[in-house]
């Protein structure tokens, strides 16, 4: 994972260093203070609230390194210059579900930023790799977990920070 880069958008890119902010700052200093008061309730070797403590903090350490590795690599896709004549990651794309006859619409972003549930999908995953590099009116067909799924390109557009 060092090597690879982590495509970002800005508001990805913003997003993570904010959270990074937030861990170093306020959540660092919480757990101190946890680790602190459970410290003066004696034994450390049966003290619940002192191993919760230090596994918060093992947990926010963790993230803080996860983040500065992404942030190390990241790569960041300026969306104001994104082409709109083909699909490529920072747009916002409308596509028409061929066999369920049904539009959606979803964000290309990099795979650090992808959440399908906020419409965000991965250039990684099958259905992000296959659009990649489409134009409007294009038809693909992509291999799932779920089986063949086929896809007509509707639109291409600058996308708005949601």
């Amino acid at each position: 994972m060092d090597n690879k880069k982590n495509i970002l958008t800005y508001a990805g890119l913003k997003k993570l260093e904010d959270e990074l902010e937030q861990l170093k700052v306020v959540k660092r200093k919480e757990v101190s203070q946890k680790i602190k008061e459970a410290r003066k309730q004696g034994d450390l070797s049966e003290n619940a609230e002192y191993d919760a403590a230090k596994d918060e903090q093992r947990d926010i350490e963790a993230r803080i390194e996860e983040i500065e590795k992404i942030l190390k690599n990241a790569e960041v896709v300026v969306e104001e210059e994104v082409d709109l004549d083909k699909i490529s990651i920072g747009c916002k794309i409308r596509i028409l579900d061929c066999e369920f006859d049904e539009e959606l619409e979803y964000k290309i972003v990099g795979s650090t930023e992808a959440n399908s549930l906020k419409g965000k999908i991965s250039n990684e995953s099958p259905v992000g790799k296959a659009l990649l590099g489409k134009k409007v009116g294009d038809t693909v067909t992509v291999e799932t977990q779920v089986g063949e799924l086929t896809y007509k390109v509707l639109e291409i557009q600058r996308a708005e920070e949601n």
